[in-house]
């Protein structure tokens, strides 16, 4: 049975935005109520909280789908749509939130952090909202946009000052049931700890945490054993304790040997850009279960090439807790001194303005196969807009138009190399396809038409001059046609000849 999850894959859905209302007040004796239909309501967010009770990931791996609530729709009498139920998800303090690329989007190493993972769509606006001085009383309304629909992954990272690093039953566990309140799993057999365990240690004026590290062997670094799972738990620590068993029974194995296979696994991991290495950090050696006699004479023998390499070493008992203290105390100080660096290498936070409008709101791409040319135009806003119209309604197809050509869209397509009748796509994928017309020009204000229609887009069954010459000439034609069969037949029939002799 899992009972620790450290990385999860979550599939998010946010909420939808609701649509806008198309609504005309009407009222007795007031027959030019004008419009008066509501705005949509946003979707919810959904929204990572770093928490301090949460310690695994385990609710997610059960249930990695979520999603977040639809914004309700907006109604007559400038009524709002409500707005969408957000979701919040608690994670552990140390959080790392990545992309499905692997690109890191935050670290939460902050407790109460916040961060919106998943944005709720916009409500579209009602056609109130929609209404001016030049276009009184739209037919049409906007729709909601679809909130963020993607997955992302979830990895955890211990956060504590010192790691407990050691083969399997070298006694980690242990040593944190000795020196705080946790009360982690111990038993007389390898891999017993299967997640990191967490324990406060209150010492004087020091205070901080201890995290053990599972069972690292040689290769853990390649995936042996459970090392590599769990060494991103060593990233955040800020020194590294080694716990060597003086005790062990198994041939081939002692603290030295140990100390060699534990350093070359540490030396192996990569951590991430920016962070110390592992091997570069502070270190202490402990030498446990002295308690037994043949473990004490054996700490005794290995204790000066160790401290020969530059280790401060301790030797210790989790079951007497003998020299808990003095460890304790080192550690402390070690940990201190670590924050008291931090705090002053840290600058402060500079906040910089960059305002929006510097960065260009769209751009065409030129692309093309086998069956032609086609172009294709990607932005937030003209997406956002496609989302948001209803092409049912002429008026409402009309309105997108109008804001497609004052971005500035046409004049880009002309400077391109587009031309009349070329195949247009807004947005990646399929998106929406249609054959560009030039001569849709920005007058949907001017043009009186009823409400829902756009008579820009009906055809256009009006004559020019020269099809109008034409259909005149050819009147003319048949009506000479027509004169002369007459004439033929009705000087057959009186026996006379072309020239009006007898025959």
């Amino acid at each position: 049975m899992v009972t620790f999850v450290d990385t999860v894959t979550l599939h998010l859905r946010a909420g939808k935005g609701g649509n806008g209302c198309v609504s005309v007040h009407r009222e007795k004796f007031k027959p030019l109520g004008g419009p008066d239909g509501g705005n949509g309501g946003d979707g919810g967010d959904i929204v990572l909280v770093a928490d301090t009770q949460t310690g695994t990931l385990l609710s997610y791996h059960h249930s990695p789908h979520r999603s977040s609530g639809n914004g309700g729709f907006g109604m007559g009498d400038h009524r709002s749509g409500y707005e969408g139920e957000a979701l919040e998800l608690p994670v552990p303090v140390g959080t790392v939130v990545k992309n499905t690329d692997g690109d890191v989007l935050i670290d939460m190493v902050t407790p109460g952090e916040r961060f919106v993972i998943a944005e709720g769509g916009r409500g579209g606006l009602g056609n109130a909202a929609l209404a001016s001085p030049k276009r009184k009383a739209p037919g049409f309304a906007l729709l909601g946009t679809p909130g963020y629909e993607g997955d992302v992954v979830l990895e955890l990272k211990t956060v504590a000052d010192v790691a407990l690093v050691g083969y399997p039953s070298a006694g980690k566990s242990s040593l944190i049931a000795a020196i705080s309140a946790a009360r982690p799993k111990i038993a007389d057999y390898p891999f017993t700890t299967l997640h990191p365990n967490l324990g406060v240690v209150q010492q004087g004026d020091f205070r901080y945490t201890v995290a053990d590290v599972p069972g690292l062997i040689e290769g853990a670094s390649e995936g042996r054993g459970l090392g590599l799972e769990f060494l991103r738990h060593v990233e955040r620590c800020s020194a590294l304790l080694h716990v060597l068993d003086c005790a062990t029974l198994e041939p081939g194995r002692d603290p030295i040997s140990d100390l060699d296979v534990i350093l070359a696994e540490l030396a192996a991991y990569d951590v991430p850009e920016g962070q110390t290495p592992l091997l570069e950090r502070p270190q202490l050696v402990a030498l446990n279960k002295i308690d037994v006699p043949e473990a004490r004479d054996l700490a005794d023998l290995v204790r000066p090439e160790l401290e020969a390499r530059g280790f401060r070493v301790f030797e210790i008992s989790t079951v007497s807790h003998e020299g808990l203290r003095p460890l304790t105390f080192a550690l402390g100080e070690i940990v201190d001194k670590h924050r008291t660096e931090a705090a002053v290498e840290v600058p402060a936070e500079r906040v910089v303005i960059r305002p929006r409008g510097a960065q260009k709101p769209f751009t065409i791409r030129v692309e093309g196969g086998s069956y032609g040319t086609y172009y294709r135009i990607l932005g937030e806003k003209p997406v956002r807009w496609v989302q948001q119209t209803d092409f049912q309604n002429e008026e409402a197809v009309g309105y997108l138009a109008d804001r497609l050509e004052r971005l500035g869209v046409e004049d880009e397509l002309f400077r391109v190399g587009a031309t009349p009748g070329a195949t247009v796509v807004i947005g990646e994928g399929e998106g929406l396809i249609f054959d560009w017309e030039p001569s849709m020009r920005s007058a949907a204000e001017l043009a009186t038409a009823p409400r829902g229609t756009d008579p820009r887009l009906a055809p256009n069954s009006r004559r020019t001059t020269g099809e109008r010459r034409e259909q005149y000439y050819e009147r003319m034609d048949a009506r000479a046609a027509f004169r002369a069969e007459e004439d033929q037949k009705r000087r057959a029939t009186a026996g006379q000849d072309f020239d009006g002799e007898d025959a």
